[in-house]
């Protein structure tokens, strides 16, 4: 008597096992089956799953990188194919940069050999930089890397002199650019945006050893605001706002040691577009907070030179910043007070008699009033205008 599980389909269809599988699946038939009613790999005989089927790979995966570059182009048959796909590793996978850059360049100095190629991985590079949005500041570190790695230094220019001509050809055209169509300015954006990034990523080192900024791409981008601000545009404005953020701290420290205030003047230039253009009001907000972000430094915080842990003995304003905290009868008290550590253990003691309500009463785990539930977390823009010079200023005092 034999149960449903020892009969064998009539013709089952085999799988291959693979090739470095020591176990070997015997064909079967009936009587062996019979003999041995254990025949629990009978539903993944009858798979249409195959042991040949290609590997799987995610969309988006690119087998080229599993192993870095090791093989070299020796799979890519031109220059160009090699490097876009390279270029578009980086986009992908920005992490990948320090770890893969050396080979890369390396390949590059077996491959580039001509003037020819030069020219064409500097457009390579360029396009991309300016095409990719996220690309701006990998392709400048690419620049920067490349600009001090590759040998061939044809009579044409090494690579940091074609990649300059090349930003250059699209310079002479700013002022036209500035004032094109919608397409023409934000390619024209894109390319602002790469040469600040060139500005700050650019390395030229002197005959001392000494490493400086490309004094050309300071000049250009001062220009480069200059049509901008002419032009006052929301999309020319945005763009303006971002290359300030960007490369204004820096900027303005290369004027000032050569005795410019030209930081002065594009302040000036902001306030007069907030006041006359005729720009949306969410710009005229980020012009304004670009200028408060200038009078902060830049948001740079300079550490004394001589630092110090701050304590009650060496510090008389130690206690100026500590949190002021009230006891059940609404006394009032800090750390400077002596009986501090028990009017602190009271009130931590009373808060633990209500776990799920904040200081103002509202129940953490559940709606809270009607009406505070219908107020908009976000501040009003005056409100969040006057809050953010209150910080400022009180971080002026402070620093005092």
């Amino acid at each position: 008597m034999s149960d449903g599980f020892d009969r064998a389909p009539e013709q089952p269809r085999l799988l291959r096992a693979p090739s470095n599988s020591q176990d070997k699946i015997p064909p079967q038939n009936s009587e062996s089956a019979m003999a041995k009613p254990q025949v629990v790999v009978a539903p993944v005989l009858m798979s249409k799953l195959s042991a040949n089927a290609p590997e799987f790979y995610p969309s988006g995966y690119s087998s080229h990188y599993t192993e870095s570059y090791e093989d070299g182009c020796d799979d890519y048959p031109t220059l160009s194919e090699y490097v876009q796909d390279f270029l578009n590793h980086l986009t992908e996978q920005p992490g990948s940069f320090e770890t893969e850059i050396e080979q890369f360049a390396e390949t590059l100095n077996g491959w580039v050999t001509t003037d020819d190629a030069l020219q064409e991985l500097v457009e390579l590079i360029y396009q991309q930089a300016t095409s990719i949005p996220n690309f701006s500041y990998m392709g400048a570190r690419l620049c920067n890397y490349l600009s001090h790695h590759l040998t061939i230094s044809p009579q044409s220019g090494n690579f940091r002199q074609l990649l300059l001509q090349r930003c250059r050809t699209e310079y002479e055209v700013k002022d036209q650019a500035a004032k094109g169509d919608e397409l023409t300015r934000k390619r024209f954006h894109a390319f602002v945006l790469f040469l600040g990034e060139l500005y700050l990523n650019l390395e030229i080192k002197g005959t001392n050893g000494q490493v400086t900024r490309a004094d050309i791409l300071q000049v250009g981008l001062r220009e480069l605001l200059n049509a901008l601000f002419y032009n006052p545009m929301d999309d020319n404005l945005i763009c303006a706002v971002k290359l300030l953020k960007l490369t204004g701290s820096v900027l303005e420290d290369a004027w000032k040691e050569k005795g410019k205030n030209d930081m002065e003047e594009i302040i000036q230039r902001i306030e007069n577009v907030v006041l006359d253009a005729n720009c949306s009001r969410d710009v005229k907000q980020m012009l304004l907070k670009l200028v408060e972000l200038r009078s902060s430094n830049w948001g740079r915080v300079h550490a004394t030179s001589t630092y110090r842990e701050a304590t009650p003995e060496n510090d008389p304003n130690y206690f100026m910043n500590e949190p002021t905290f009230y006891t059940s009868d609404g006394v009032p008290f800090t750390a400077a007070d002596p009986d501090y550590q028990e009017k602190y253990q009271e009130l931590l003691e009373r808060e633990d008699f209500f776990p799920d309500y904040e200081e103002n009463g509202t129940d953490l785990s559940g709606a809270g009033d009607s009406y505070l539930d219908d107020i908009d977390d976000e501040m009003d823009p005056e409100i969040e205008e006057a809050y953010e010079k209150f910080c400022l200023e009180s971080e002026r005092k402070r620093k005092q």
